[in-house]
């Protein structure tokens, strides 16, 4: 009898604990954050803005640089006319203005920066939440992005960005399938 008791004991925390495995099983899915991000109709508009803010900044660095060339080409046309003490004093303003067009480049590099990450942060918080609202729905515990360096195996039935588009209004064409380039047979 109690051989009986104790494989139905036994029996019964294995099958407890078989329940806890499956109630703890995750679904996992991935979508491509980049597509998806692209599909939208803000990202358009903030590509827009920042192609229209970095014509500025080209612009203006254009407008220092023509500056320097007209004060070199006055330069080099006086420069033998001109005394020691004022040709010393036209190189320093030319190295001068050199290094405000240097300092302008690097700015604008770091303001490109940080205007691009403003512009594109309401727009990845946006993807993130619909992301986060189709995991839900549909019951993935964890979704990735299928873009980062870490996936190496995606299935087709785990990619939830159609359906991401779909919480965030986008409708497009599918993606065309990806073929394979034939490979040539070896000699």
């Amino acid at each position: 009898m109690k051989s009986i008791i104790r494989k139905f004991a036994l029996a019964m925390v294995f099958a407890l604990c078989g329940g806890v495995f499956v109630a703890n099983a995750q679904k996992l899915g991935y979508v491509d954050l980049q597509e998806v991000m692209v599909a939208m109709p803000e990202y358009k508009k903030a590509n827009t803005d920042m192609e229209k803010y970095q014509k500025q900044l080209e612009d203006d660095l254009g407008k220092l640089q023509q500056e320097f060339q007209t004060k070199y080409k006055s330069y080099e046309e006086e420069g033998t006319k001109l005394s020691p003490t004022m040709r010393e004093f036209k190189e320093k303003e030319l190295r001068q203005l050199q290094e405000r067009i240097q300092e302008f480049q690097q700015t604008a590099q770091e303001d490109s920066r940080k205007k691009e990450a403003e512009l594109l942060k309401p727009i990845v918080e946006k993807a993130k939440s619909a992301i986060g609202q189709v995991a839900k729905e549909v019951g993935y515990t964890y979704v990735f992005d299928s873009n980062t360096a870490g996936m190496l195996y995606k299935p087709e039935g785990d990619d939830v960005t159609v359906l991401v588009k779909k919480k965030l209004g986008i409708v497009d064409a599918p993606p065309a399938p990806k073929t394979v380039a034939p490979v040539a047979p070896k000699k």
